[in-house]
């Protein structure tokens, strides 16, 4: 989350948006754009969670093919470098406050 949030605020995402982002199912902060590729992020890193074909329609409604591609390598990216980090201990780098 550190270097995440980090670029985010660097991309123009507000602190009230990066601390929101927990509850952005619910957040006026986030589009229904945004809202649909957070939950199809969720839905790829969570274990035993799949992607539903309400989900997918949802998120091929926002974005077009290359983008959904895209969108997937990113999220799958990042949950590869996730268990990297917690396997080596990597801790926050102090890029964004966390709370």
């Amino acid at each position: 989350m550190d270097i995440h949030a980090s670029r985010g605020m660097q991309a123009g995402a507000s602190n009230d948006k990066i601390d929101a982002i927990e509850r952005a199912g619910e957040s006026p902060l986030f589009s229904e754009r945004e809202r649909a590729a957070l939950e199809y992020a969720v839905a790829i890193t969570v274990t035993g969670q799949k992607v539903t074909d309400e989900l997918f329609a949802r998120v091929r409604a926002h974005f077009t093919e290359d983008q959904v591609v895209e969108l997937t390598a990113v999220a799958a990216f990042e949950n590869f470098r996730s268990k990297f980090n917690v396997a080596l201990g990597v801790e926050a780098q102090g890029f964004c406050r966390i709370r």
